[in-house]
């Protein structure tokens, strides 16, 4: 097997042979599965599972009193949601067709191979783990509201896309799966992780780890540790902190900066839950769940063969697209109420107010580096304010040159601006060049007939002449 399986519900075994039945709980006890449940008469099977929930049925199909086939129907009729494995000594394939069809996720011939049964429950089980997110999901989504508000206290928002992800945060935390960050430098994709690592309900600790610039040695090192004498230097055997972060967490961020040798080494650990440390041949095992992060687009590098296709998939079991700040502008003015508070505090400074310039151009500014752009713009002009009103002359980046003011003008609209008037104009026009241009096509429309023209505009006909610079 790949890796250890896992499952928070028993399995249960349904067969008459308790030779059989005590080969099969042996092999998924040996991969982590401990609670394995037994039934060796079928007719008590529908009463016990009314008692009992369960994450897998693995069903003989030949047994006396009730054959397999004949409880299969039953058991998906009346208990949708567990998967069923069939197993028969039986080669007749019509028998393997029908079970299919009757909803049965895969089918074994006795004697059944170790391996082959441990695959078919890995595969089934990943399957209730899906489908079990999913029915959470739906819930979710059908109300609005968070079992775990206080596990985003971190997080300042008030935008519905950022409500949306914590959803989802939540249905998600608790699996064993890989989850995929990804968004833009600066948009707060650690404190997402650290929101998931929370809500995990995994008491081992929360481990950082950031790729950028770590070579293939260095990468093994820090997450794999050595063994005593493994290289010059090696003078004392080290754990690394994948051994740290048991029964926890570990966030790998810029996942997109590993070199191909490194990403080898992850895939195993994912795959197979171990590793070796470097300059060891003792295996060891890990529990940690894995949150990766990257600003890069990975799609892009597995085009350019970068990023291994298959490391991606394992990856992205579960992915989160964080929206840069311009895509959620309703949370500017709550992030630049908290920065102020928390520059001022840390300067030692009265929390000052904005003047309506600054509060104004921030709203519409791109901010390329996101709210941690936004936080570095706050603390820097709290250190630069003196007195009175916060203005442009605080911020460096904003004020002082007419190609940042054109800068915050040219820059991508956000959704809520209605996107004509950067088409007509290439950036937001003032009152009067918007007063000129309604004007000409008022004219044009109208071929030059002022009183149509002024009916057009709603305004009386003297007022357009004053505009045209025509006497009355």
């Amino acid at each position: 097997m790949n890796s250890k399986l896992r499952s928070q519900l028993p399995i249960l075994l349904i067969d008459d042979d308790p030779v059989v039945l005590e080969i099969h709980v042996t092999a998924l006890e040996s991969e982590g599965i401990e609670n394995v449940l037994t039934l060796t008469d079928s007719r008590k099977t529908v009463q016990f599972l009314e008692a009992n929930p369960v994450a897998l049925i693995i069903l003989d199909l030949m047994m006396p009193h009730v054959s397999g086939q004949e409880l299969l129907p039953v058991l998906i009729r009346d208990f949708p949601h567990i998967p069923v494995i069939v197993m028969t000594s039986s080669e007749d394939i019509e028998t393997a067709v029908c079970c299919i069809k009757t909803g049965a996720v895969d089918y074994l011939i006795k004697p059944v191979e170790i391996e082959r049964l441990l695959l078919s429950v890995e595969n089934a089980l990943r399957v209730t783990e899906l489908s079990q997110e999913n029915r959470s999901l739906r819930e979710y989504l059908l109300n609005d509201r968070l079992e775990h508000p206080a596990a985003f206290d971190a997080i300042i928002t008030t935008s519905k896309k950022l409500r949306a992800i914590f959803k989802y945060i939540e249905v998600v935390a608790k699996s064993d799966q890989p989850i995929l960050v990804t968004g833009e430098t600066g948009v707060g994709k650690e404190l997402i992780a650290r929101a998931i690592g929370t809500l995990s309900g995994r008491k081992g600790a929360f481990v950082t780890v950031n790729a950028a610039g770590l070579d293939d040695n260095m990468f093994s090192d820090t997450l794999f540790g050595h063994k005593k004498g493994a290289f010059t230097g090696a003078d004392q055997p080290r754990d690394g902190l994948i051994s740290t972060a048991a029964g926890g967490t570990l966030f790998l961020d810029e996942i997109g900066d590993l070199n191909e040798a490194s990403q080898i080494k992850l895939l195993r650990l994912i795959q197979e839950q171990e590793f070796y440390p470097v300059g060891s041949d003792v295996l060891k095992k890990t529990d940690a769940r894995l949150i990766v992060a990257t600003n890069r687009d990975l799609s892009s590098l597995i085009d350019s063969s970068k990023f291994r296709k298959d490391l991606y998939y394992r990856l992205c079991a579960h992915q989160i697209q964080i929206p840069p700040l311009r895509e959620r502008r309703e949370d500017i003015p709550a992030l630049l109420d908290h920065f102020l508070e928390k520059a001022s505090r840390s300067l030692n400074k009265p929390k000052p107010a904005l003047s309506r310039e600054v509060t104004a151009l921030l709203s519409t500014y791109h901010f390329e580096g996101n709210v941690r752009e936004l936080y570095a713009m706050v603390s820097d002009a709290v250190a630069r304010y003196s007195s009175g009103l916060l203005t442009l002359d605080c911020f460096v980046g904003l004020s002082g040159n007419e190609s940042s003011l054109a800068h915050a003008e040219q820059m991508e609209p956000s959704r809520e601006v209605d996107e004509a008037l950067y088409r007509l104009f290439g950036r937001f026009p003032t009152i009067k060049e918007m007063e000129d241009y309604l004007t000409a096509s008022a004219m044009s429309l109208t071929s030059g007939n002022q009183r149509s023209a002024a009916q057009l505009l709603g305004i009386a006909r003297q007022t357009l002449s004053k505009r045209l610079g025509i006497p009355a």
